[in-house]
């Protein structure tokens, strides 16, 4: 078992019956959303609540019971993944694609967990690119903009050559930071930035990580009291 199998399947101890859980998006959550399904095929009433298209396709394949964002109350806990997280417990998320929707289910969230392998864990963030969420319309001179700050932005694109496109039907630049000294400045800036939809800095946005290692040992990192 590797370190992602290890904090997937590890997640599991947090669902408890009749919740409503925020399902996310990734490779780690594939391996936690196996688990879920495995529990929900043995008995366990949920409702899972999904970042993702890709998300859905898998939770329906597996039977795990769905309502959309719009139609819940609260969403008791979301598990989702990270690609870099930093000791105060601040993050880069959106590697994926779905920081925007991976955002409002965490902000409709009254606990949030984060699943990664060791690798993820950092000292600093921002050797891992900052995935920003933008219009079509006049994504060009957001990425001039971008690249007069000096965050050189480039184009995320399908394998293909074309543009990336997310579930939400925008663009993503992925901003090449090497470091990231002040998250929470950056994220301030970042959302006065006109044809920003979203970004994927995370900060003060989850309570608890769980990282797998490749011995399969699970460590923990939490939000001080």
């Amino acid at each position: 078992m590797d370190g992602k199998e290890a904090a997937g399947r590890k997640a599991i101890d947090e669902i408890h019956e009749g919740m409503t859980v925020g399902l996310g998006t990734g490779s780690t959550v594939y391996y936690f959303l196996e688990a879920l399904a495995e529990k929900v095929s043995a008995g366990l009433s949920i409702t899972g609540v999904t970042t993702s298209q890709r998300t859905a396709e898998l939770a329906g394949k597996w039977h795990i019971p769905l309502q959309s964002l719009n139609n819940v109350e609260r969403i008791d806990l979301t598990i989702d993944g990270a690609d870099e997280v930093d000791p105060s417990l601040n993050g880069i998320k959106g590697g994926g694609g779905a920081l925007l929707y991976e955002k409002l289910v965490a902000k409709a969230s009254e606990k949030r967990i984060w699943i990664v392998d060791s690798k993820k864990v950092v000292k600093k963030l921002g050797a891992f690119p900052l995935p920003i969420e933008v219009v079509p319309f006049g994504w060009k001179q957001v990425e001039a903009f971008m690249t007069e700050k000096g965050y050189r932005p480039r184009l995320r694109q399908t394998p293909g050559g074309q543009p990336f496109v997310t579930d939400a039907h925008h663009y993503i630049l992925d901003l090449h930071l090497d470091f990231i000294g002040n998250p929470k400045a950056l994220a301030d800036e970042l959302d006065h930035v006109t044809g920003i939809v979203e970004h994927g800095l995370f900060v003060s946005m989850t309570d608890k990580v769980l990282i797998g290692y490749s011995d399969g040992h699970v460590g923990t990192l939490a939000k001080e009291k």
